[in-house]
């Protein structure tokens, strides 16, 4: 039986990746602000940081972002860039609520560490909040170790590695 899931790279300004970016900073960021000031996220501020956060860095030679689509539906995210000549990161990692519990997300992790290994890593990191459970029993589940802090990102909170072989 074929599955209904298809990943494969996506470019990173692409009218899909703009539509799974919006709606991947949107439950984030409204859940932090949920959980620390009992309110969603002002609708100016999200149009900023959205803005902010091109994504450029998802683009070749250097990175790649993955596009999951269910039934042809684009349902989610993944992507990595270089952080150097060996270590890969792992950024926006998202599946629609929707479509959540289908095997999107393992079927990301796969293909963004297939990525990974292409662009040349050996190791891939990650971060994460604490408020993400989700995605910390996905990392865990998929042989992901937390690890020493590698970056100043403020809203961080737990940070993986996993050696790629």
């Amino acid at each position: 039986m074929n599955s209904p899931w298809t990943v494969a790279p996506e470019p990173f300004d692409s009218s899909v990746a703009a539509e799974l970016w919006r709606a991947y900073y949107t439950e984030v960021s409204d859940r932090w602000y949920l959980l620390h000031e009992g309110r969603t996220t002002d609708p100016g501020e999200l149009e900023r940081e959205v803005a902010a956060d091109t994504g450029d860095y998802l683009a070749a030679p250097d990175g790649v972002l993955l596009v999951a689509r269910y039934l042809g539906e684009p349902a989610g995210t993944a992507g990595v860039r270089m952080l150097d000549a060996s270590t890969g990161e792992l950024k926006r990692v998202f599946v629609r609520p929707a479509m959540r519990g289908k095997g999107g997300a393992d079927l990301l992790l796969a293909g963004a560490e297939s990525a990974a290994r292409e662009l040349g890593a050996g190791r891939i990191v990650l971060d994460t909040r604490s408020d993400l459970v989700e995605s910390r029993t996905l990392y865990a589940r998929h042989g992901y170790e937390e690890t020493p802090r590698y970056n100043d990102d403020p809203y961080s909170e737990h940070w993986f590695a996993k050696k790629l072989v």
